[in-house]
């Protein structure tokens, strides 16, 4: 047989057999996607389930449970019941694979902590560390009180409770008033008027200004109409 009819014939079995491991592989790879999603299931939801259930549930979807020690305090599942669960429901998952699952232990009471001459901010921070909630604060305004401090609290401390309730001082209301345009106005009059409010006045600038006598406000920060408070800093443009 002549070389050349040899290596073609060898060139189609090697192409046919390449072919049929190429569909070997295929098919192989396809039965194995196959059987492993036929092995995977859709975690149930467990959260607010008693245990019993919750076991049983797992058990119809080829999976089992497995109760950390751990319990978690939540006031809005019951005690013994599931509260937390890993993997979280509707996640995929295999067969015979154990759900990681947390008990509630229930609203959990303590010692309402000493909070009055605290800031709010150490108040609350306080009770985050023992567990406790804080209901809405209530407010005052005071001049006998430092600003942000606790006034008072109820429960009072000592006593077992879940929850804290807050009374803290603003601090006192500030006076406020309508800025008066000082446009025209002898600059060294009006400033010493202010200073006696209490406003921080400085004259910051003198500029030229033809047929105005010299120490005539020109211009004002903060303009005219809008609202100040005690101390709080003027600066004024006059003629020179």
């Amino acid at each position: 047989m002549p070389f050349g009819t040899r290596v073609r014939r060898l060139g189609r079995l090697l192409v046919i057999a390449g072919a049929l491991l190429a569909t070997f592989v295929l098919f192989a790879s396809i039965a194995m996607r196959v059987a492993i999603r036929a092995r995977e299931v859709p975690t149930p939801e467990l959260v607010g389930r008693p245990v019993d259930e919750a076991t049983r549930l797992a058990a119809d979807h080829g999976l089992t449970l497995r109760v950390d020690d751990l319990r978690r305090a939540d006031a809005t599942v019951p005690v013994g019941h599931v509260v937390a669960q890993d993997p979280p429901p509707g996640a995929t998952t295999r067969r015979q694979r154990a759900v990681r699952v947390w008990l509630s232990g229930g609203q959990k009471v303590a010692v309402a902590p000493a909070l009055v001459g605290e800031s709010e901010r150490a108040a609350r921070m306080r009770l985050a560390e023992e567990g406790l909630g804080i209901a809405p604060v209530a407010e005052i305004r005071s001049r006998l009180y430092p600003p942000d401090v606790v006034v008072a609290q109820d429960p009072a401390p000592a006593v077992e409770t879940s929850e804290v309730r807050l009374l803290v001082n603003r601090g006192e209301d500030r006076v406020v008033y309508v800025m008066p345009d000082l446009i025209g106005l002898n600059g060294e009059r009006a400033a010493q008027v202010l200073r006696s409010q209490g406003f921080r006045v400085a004259i910051v600038a003198q500029q030229a200004a033809s047929g105005i006598p010299p120490g005539v406000v020109l211009r004002q920060q903060p303009a005219g109409g809008y609202q100040v408070h005690p101390g709080d800093p003027i600066s004024l443009e006059v003629s020179r």
